[in-house]
């Protein structure tokens, strides 16, 4: 993630503009409660500043970067807040002087440990990823309840200054942006920006299935290699999932998206999908695009999505394309024809394909020998994140800035080690179940 956004600059000042006037109203005071407050008031700022990037407001990825950077700085900005709740219930806030508690201290003082249980709880569950994802997605709607609560309690509990005053103030409109983001994200879909679609048509294409929409109004303006938000009414999957679009922008606004069967989502998609089905397309997101100068591109299996959109989008006038697509079985690869059919009417796109079941699986150190002149080219990639570390370590070992690799790793939902660890346990657990077996045997 690049730390040049605006946005994480954004974030590093709403944390700190608070010291401008904390020396002021603490003066005499307690310094480690004033400090467990500062330490909740920047747990506040993260949660609004996290759930303005939920929105996927127009403004977000310009002040934020790419929506994979964006829901990054989402995941760790939620982290922090639970962190800085946790410490800040920790290290003792109350303070002497401050008048007689009321009945609506003490309702702000509860409010605040449900919001931080509350709060506690969903992090562990997101973070969490062998937690199965629709219910993660179905608890993730509560973090904004949480987060009213959490505003319900800074607002109304005691602090050694008011709501009136420059600190009182800025919080409160941090509260508010807040809120006004948490209500916009909790509004019925048909009040969110969208377009209305109509799939027209279901293509197999492997083990994928490429879905072609039509748009029933103004239809959405793309660039090739990004994603969109996408929904389907009446088939039970109405919540919006992020799919790349895979084909580049047409005239009559047609958009196709290729969906693989990666989860359980896309698997009860594509088994429930028809033509005809309304859809409603919220976006377009992401800048993964093509790059300028001599480039390599690098898809294993359904990470060949944008690459399809970008290869329909190149003419022979552009710099020379090696496509390296890496699929277990020919029989499998997405759009195989259409990109061999690009390949043979463009002579500066070369298309590669890696049928790893016969010839083993793609080397870090191959890429780098199509890659050629480090010092020129571009290499872009997507797939598994394994083979992209992999292949970026031989990059950069022989000499590829980091400027020159590109990828986009979008994910709703990331961990932080966790379902490793449940692996390990489960893992752990077996063996000494076979041990006892074998020992009772």
């Amino acid at each position: 993630m690049s730390l040049f956004r605006p946005g994480v600059l954004l974030i590093a000042v709403a944390f700190v503009l608070p010291l401008l006037w904390v020396p002021g109203v603490a003066d005499g005071r307690d310094a480690g409660a004033m400090f467990s407050q500062y330490l909740g008031m920047t747990a506040l700022i993260a949660m609004a500043i996290s759930q303005i990037i939920a929105t996927r407001w127009p403004g977000v990825e310009p002040v934020f970067g790419p929506m994979d950077q964006s829901y990054r700085l989402h995941k760790w900005l939620g982290l922090w807040a639970i962190i800085a709740s946790f410490l800040h219930d920790t290290v003792d806030a109350d303070m002497e002087g401050l008048g007689r508690v009321t009945v609506l201290n003490d309702i702000a003082e509860t409010a605040g440990e449900i919001g931080l249980n509350g709060l506690l709880l969903l992090v562990v569950i997101t973070v969490a990823t062998f937690i199965p994802y629709h219910l993660w997605k179905w608890t993730h709607r509560f973090i904004g309840v949480f987060f009213v609560l959490s505003a319900f309690h800074y607002l109304f509990i005691q602090k050694p200054f008011s709501n009136l005053e420059p600190l009182g103030l800025y919080m409160g409109l941090i509260c508010v942006a807040g809120l006004i983001a948490y209500a916009y994200t909790s509004a019925p879909r048909r009040f969110r920006p969208s377009r209305k679609y109509t799939v027209t048509q279901l293509e197999k294409q492997g083990d994928a299935l490429a879905v072609t929409l039509v748009p029933a109004g103004r239809p959405l303006k793309h660039r090739a290699g990004q994603f969109a938000f996408i929904s389907f009414a009446g088939l039970g999957l109405g919540e919006p999932h992020p799919f790349t679009l895979s084909a580049s922008p047409v005239d009559d606004g047609r958009l196709r998206m290729t969906i693989g069967p990666l989860g359980d989502y896309t698997i009860r998609l594509m088994s429930r999908l028809q033509v005809g089905a309304d859809a409603r397309v919220e976006g377009p997101f992401g800048d993964f695009k093509v790059a300028r100068g001599p480039q390599v591109w690098v898809a294993a299996g359904i990470g060949i999505t944008p690459f399809a959109a970008m290869a329909g989008s190149i003419t022979s006038t552009d710099a020379p394309v090696t496509l390296i697509y890496s699929v277990r079985e020919r029989s499998q690869a997405a759009h195989l024809d259409e990109l061999q059919a690009t390949a043979d009417r463009i002579e500066n796109f070369t298309l590669i394909v890696r049928e790893t079941s016969r010839e083993g699986r793609l080397k870090p150190e191959e890429v780098a020998g199509y890659a050629g002149n480090l010092k020129k080219t571009h290499v872009l990639y997507c797939g598994p994140a394994a083979l992209r570390k992999a292949i970026w370590q031989v990059l950069k070992a022989q000499g590829l800035p980091a400027r020159k690799f590109h990828y986009e790793r979008f994910e709703i939902r990331t961990g932080i080690g966790l379902d490793y660890l449940f692996r390990r346990l489960v893992d752990r657990a077996t063996v000494l179940k076979n041990k006892a077996d074998s020992v009772s045997s």
